[in-house]
């Protein structure tokens, strides 16, 4: 295996941008081969290696098919993927995208763009009111959040929309309602956005 052989070269690389976390050093080996399946066209490929010198992850084997594409940019693109991945599992979680109900596929067509488009406004949205406000997310017990996830963004979302007196207008005035109390109102509220 080339990864164990001991003439592997090994080259030390910086990538730019290590899942959010700044810079780091990784060890590179790279060549071209072509992979080939029965009853298929072979299809040259550029394989790469990617070894951690601290030893934190396992040895990691990628392929690409752009083969003058350097072993660097190649894994910036491999790392750069963690955010389209998370974009789309979030989309499905929320939004219920690849979930829909439709038969026809003119219908999933004009669906799918409609969901991302409604993951960017609310993502717009929230950053721009978190930004104007210091407005707060739910935390866990066993760790801290650094960042609100796109759970809080649309909580925040439904909060606003909710809080709008045109949403939910308020009922005639009846001398038998019970008023309840603005804390257990907010709290209620707040269930509300999460569970929805």
């Amino acid at each position: 295996m080339v990864a164990e052989a001991p003439s592997t070269v090994w080259k030390l690389t910086k990538i730019a941008n290590w899942y959010g976390n700044g810079e780091r050093m990784v060890e590179v080996a790279s060549e071209t081969a072509v992979w080939y399946s029965t009853g298929l066209f072979a299809v040259p490929v550029r394989w790469i290696l990617v070894r951690d010198p601290r030893g934190e992850f396992k040895t990691q084997a990628l392929l690409c098919t752009d083969l003058n594409a350097e072993p660097q940019k190649i894994l910036s693109w491999f790392v750069m993927r963690w955010q389209m991945e998370v974009t789309f599992q979030e989309v499905r979680r929320h939004l219920g995208f690849e979930t829909q109900r439709q038969w026809s596929d003119l219908a999933i067509r004009r669906t799918t763009p409609a969901l991302l488009g409604l993951f960017s406004v609310v993502t717009l949205f929230a950053h721009r009111r978190m930004r104007q406000a210091t407005a707060t997310f739910r935390q866990v017990a066993w760790y801290h959040k650094p960042y609100p996830t796109f759970a809080d963004a649309l909580a925040l979302v439904r909060k606003e929309l909710w809080a709008q007196e045109e949403t939910f207008p308020g009922s005639l005035a009846d001398a038998e309602a019970v008023k309840v109390p603005r804390a257990l109102m907010e709290r209620l509220t707040d269930a509300l956005c999460y569970a929805a």
